[in-house]
């Protein structure tokens, strides 16, 4: 089968390897979509990982690929709730020969893909047919962007400012909408983003880089203050989604007493006013992965499908993977990219 795997700093290569075959336990899923994260873009930059055990620095490449979705098309002789024809998304933190598509054994971005130990609700999800494969390759990345609001304690009289209109800054978007919020604010510095964020359901959005943030937080949140009196927006939550130094310092400029930033990017160096942040008592939340979310977004993902295709900006088939990954590491060319196989 064909694989796509990284290939020296910045590049990506398919190669031939073999089909894996399914032990009793395990079930082989033909892929039909996976997505492309940013995650895969630090590997390609990285030019794959350190090999075990090796100090000299020498890199390994790596099987690409985490957010895949596809159809069973073998299973172990002793899996007995999973049959071919079931359509999966995959739990890449599940696998026991390494996370997929970073570092493991196995990538997504692959013909077919080996489920260790397959077990519905752990290892995989069966999801329905009305979903489009591509729309359920978003499964992964949702389930981070479920776990932001979920880290949030967002309730429906809240009001939030999402900063970073990306797939997960969207996502956060839908979900806290989902969810019931009151009002969502989404701020970037890209106007299709925006327009985007307006689309799927936000609010209000903001743009960053021409309006002055305070003062459109407080024409649509209100006037509040922060544990010294002094007057701040009215936002009860702020998700950064982006990772810039900026947005952090927008959010402590802003916070009035007791609001709530949660950091569900990668963060960026820079410096931290904790006296800003003690000013407002603002409690800083971080959220990583999806602890317990990676199947719990799966039935809304299905409901709601048609509102999360709206994420995806690039349909690139697997014989052009390589320009998938051109598109995904090139600042502004791409938001969503996914890459579709033939069934």
């Amino acid at each position: 089968m064909k694989s796509v795997r990284t290939a020296g700093a910045g590049g990506v290569e398919t190669v031939d390897v073999e089909r894996p075959a399914p032990g009793p336990e395990d079930v082989l899923v033909g892929v039909r979509a996976c997505g492309i994260c940013g995650t895969d873009v630090t590997f390609l930059h990285m030019g794959g990982m350190p090999a075990r055990g090796h100090l000299g620095g020498e890199l390994v490449p790596v099987p690409l690929g985490h957010e895949p979705a596809g159809e069973i098309v073998e299973v172990g002789s002793a899996v007995t709730a999973l049959k071919p024809g079931d359509r999966v998304v995959v739990n890449p933190q599940a696998a026991s020969t390494g996370i997929i598509g970073c570092g493991g054994r196995y990538g997504g971005m692959s013909e077919y893909l080996l489920v260790e130990k397959a077990e519905s609700g752990r290892s995989l999800a069966v999801f329905p047919d009305t979903v489009p494969f591509d729309v359920a390759a978003l499964n992964e990345p949702m389930a981070v962007s479920r776990h932001a609001v979920n880290r949030s304690g967002a309730g429906p009289d809240d009001k939030v400012v999402v900063f970073g209109a990306g797939p997960i800054g969207l996502g956060v978007a839908i979900w806290l909408k989902l969810r019931g919020v009151k009002h969502v604010v989404v701020a970037d510095v890209i106007a299709s983003r925006l327009e985007k964020a307006l689309a799927v359901g936000a609010d209000a959005v903001l743009d960053s880089a021409t309006e002055d943030v305070t003062a459109r937080l407080t024409e649509l949140h209100g006037e509040a203050a922060n544990a010294l009196g002094q007057p701040r927006a009215g936002t009860d939550i702020y998700i950064d989604a982006a990772g810039a130094p900026a947005v952090f310092e927008a959010v402590v400029a802003n916070a009035k007493w007791h609001a709530k930033l949660v950091m569900v990017a990668v963060q960026k160096k820079g410096e931290i006013d904790l006296g800003g942040m003690l000013r407002s008592e603002l409690t800083l939340i971080a959220s990583q992965g999806y602890p317990t979310e990676i199947f719990e977004v799966t039935p809304e993902l299905a409901e709601h499908h048609e509102r999360f295709a709206q994420l995806i900006s690039h349909r690139v088939p697997f014989e052009e993977a390589d320009r998938a990954f051109e598109l995904a590491r090139t600042p502004g060319a791409a938001e969503k990219v996914i890459v579709t196989f033939e069934g």
